[in-house]
């Protein structure tokens, strides 16, 4: 299991390999009993935390060989420098080098790996979009910011599956949903929660002022459908209507999207890329399940917070992160300090390093 320690240089964690393979082997021994399928979702979640505990193991084991087989290259580079002489070790190291890139490749894999601890971490992702008050620049704000998340799960080789995309009245969105398939997605999208602030030089106004414009996204676990979640058919309105949508890459229009209202949370999902409304209707109960999943876990973050005494940094609706394009470029993390100059790039979908630094700052306050 991961240990929180410190360094001179701040927070720092660790694998604790003996901890894991006892893990494993607890998990294995659960999962081989005569009953252990009499709870399936109990099961479910032990299946879970073993696949989740073994890889992770599995991760260490191979990252661990690795760094010891890059040890041993570049001590036998220093005995052919000391023996052939330089262009020897030279020769050496640049035959070693993909060896070594792929090793620094698990490295920086393991060191995200370590970051995540929550039940749902490994998982798939819903990440749902809304502009805040400002009309059409705001709504702009939200296209633009889908446009980032997209390119970063393509720049992560994840899939992206735009769920809802409802077009604004003259520009932009008014809503988005999207679903992110990926090892991890929802453990460095929980990152992303919160309002995201843009200052710019708007392309709206003919007297080219400087605008501000706020959006807020939310992350949600996707779940599976015999995730242990109760809804009650008598707390929920679904309304049926025809989709619209930007257009384009963003949505497949149909008529048939469906909305579901959770009356007793107010919590709000719709679906309208798919063909017929069942299936709609069937993938928006799943976002629900997800959104509820989220808000439970969210209340339950916010009462361990309270408890320690602390303020939430990353309370529901609070301003996590600017981006700045006029009068300067930069874009600045609010929780952590972390900024870039180069806001384009990030825009582009580089966020990466965002969310690293979020995680590490999380982990360290765990």
């Amino acid at each position: 299991m991961p240990k929180c320690g410190k360094s001179s240089s701040g927070w720092v964690i660790t694998f604790d390999p003996a901890a894991l393979e006892k893990q494993v082997s607890e998990l294995e021994a659960r999962m081989q009993q005569t009953d252990f399928w009499s709870d399936p979702a109990a099961a479910a979640r032990v299946s879970g935390e073993y696949r989740r505990a073994k890889r992770r193991l599995e991760r260490y084991q191979g990252t661990a060989a690795e760094v010891g087989d890059a040890e041993a290259m570049v001590e036998m580079a220093r005995e052919a420098a000391s023996g052939e002489g330089a262009d020897a070790a030279a020769d050496f190291l640049t035959e070693a080098y993909p060896a070594l890139d792929a090793t620094f490749i698990h490295l920086a894999q393991l060191e995200e790996e370590r970051l995540f601890s929550g039940e749902y971490d490994d998982g798939d992702a819903v990440l749902v979009i809304h502009p805040g008050a400002g009309g059409t620049e705001s709504q702009d704000w939200a296209e633009m910011l889908l446009r980032m998340y997209l390119r970063w799960a393509d720049r992560r080789g994840f899939k992206a599956e735009i769920n809802e995309a409802t077009a604004g009245d003259e520009a932009g969105l008014k809503s988005a949903t999207v679903t992110i398939h990926g090892e991890n997605a929802y453990g460095l999208l929980s990152s992303e929660r919160g309002v995201h602030r843009l200052v710019r030089i708007s392309p709206f106004d003919a007297a080219k002022r400087r605008h501000t414009s706020f959006t807020a996204v939310e992350v949600s676990p996707l779940v599976e459908d015999e995730a242990e979640v109760e809804v009650d058919e008598k707390d929920l309105k679904i309304d049926t209507y025809r989709a619209s949508g930007a257009g384009g890459q963003h949505v497949n229009k149909t008529d048939s999207a469906v909305r579901i209202t959770h009356i007793p949370t107010g919590v709000v999902v719709q679906c309208q890329n798919e063909r017929s409304q069942l299936s709609n209707k069937n993938t928006a109960m799943k976002l629900l399940k997800s959104k509820l999943i989220e808000l439970e876990e969210r209340q339950r973050a916010q009462e361990m917070e309270k408890e320690r005494g602390e303020l939430a940094e990353i309370a529901w609706g609070s301003q996590i992160r600017s981006y700045v394009l006029a009068p300067y470029q930069m874009v600045k993390d609010h929780r952590t300090g972390f900024e870039v100059g180069n806001a384009q790039g990030v825009l582009d979908g580089d966020i990466d390093e965002f969310i690293h630094a979020y995680l590490v700052n999380r982990a360290g306050r765990a």
